[in-house]
């Protein structure tokens, strides 16, 4: 809800999400990306998500083929955006004003420097750097200012699916969830495994992911469900639709 101290929160009301979850859904309306079943999704991953398209199919759901044809671009202006907001944000935690202090330093100089160093881990030093140069002078208009135009574009194949479809159904990702830390030294393997999701934070837009099936080796498949902005209650209620007709609402405690 609406936080007065935060001036990037919207003043809306927000409805009891409890009371209407296991409210039907007349005629609805589900778009599936043509983007999201090409080249690159693991086989089994498919399988799980079409399953679970018949299943709302039988449940009365219509099915319609739909595009969002700047998927591709996805993760690039994902990670040019993000990596920018990143840097931007994150320059306030120098040692002084916020977050974490170095013990031993030399000077005030060394102080930022070591304060930092020792303060962020890996990941947040690499998108710092990269966002940093991502708004440098001479590279702002031909990495972030692109970045944010293609964003609106993104968004606008959205909002063109969503005026005909109440919600948009894919997978999470393209391949079974793996190990935690499986792919730690591998980052661009991490990114690009964010190719479904990402499109949904750069769009604004309600997202929701729940487990729809396991691999062979027992790790779970993500069906994503993605709706219009402020449109949180309809995309519960298509969730709790599939997990009240499939087991998974036991196989989620069991995963817990």
């Amino acid at each position: 809800g609406h936080d007065p101290r935060d001036s990037t929160s919207v003043q809306k009301q927000i409805p009891n999400y409890l009371k209407t979850l296991d409210s039907p859904l007349q005629n609805l309306v589900i778009g599936v990306p043509e983007e999201y079943f090409q080249e690159g999704l693991n086989p089994e991953v498919e399988t799980a998500v079409k399953e679970a398209l018949k299943i709302y199919e039988k449940l009365g759901a219509q099915l319609k083929s739909v595009s969002l044809p700047h998927t591709k671009y996805a993760v690039a202006v994902y990670y040019l955006v993000a990596t920018a907001e990143a840097s931007s944000n994150l320059a306030r935690y120098d040692g002084v004003h916020f977050g974490f202090r170095a013990k031993k330093f030399d000077s005030m100089i060394h102080m930022y420097s070591r304060s930092r160093g020792e303060g962020f881990g890996t990941e947040v030093k690499r998108r710092i750097m990269l966002g940093t140069y991502a708004l440098s002078s001479g590279y702002y208009d031909a990495y972030y200012k692109k970045a944010l135009q293609v964003r609106r574009l993104i968004k606008n194949d959205f909002d063109a699916v969503f005026s005909e479809c109440d919600v948009i159904l894919g997978p999470v990702a393209p391949t079974p969830a793996f190990k935690i830390g499986e792919k730690k030294n591998d980052p661009l393997a991490m990114y690009l495994s964010d190719i479904y999701t990402i499109s949904c934070n750069l769009a604004g837009i309600v997202g929701l992911s729940i487990p729809c099936g396991l691999s062979s080796n027992g790790m779970p498949i993500g069906l994503q469900i993605l709706g219009k902005e402020f449109e949180e209650d309809k995309v519960l209620r298509v969730g709790r639709m599939f997990e009240k007709e499939t087991e998974w609402h036991t196989m989620r405690a069991k995963l817990e």
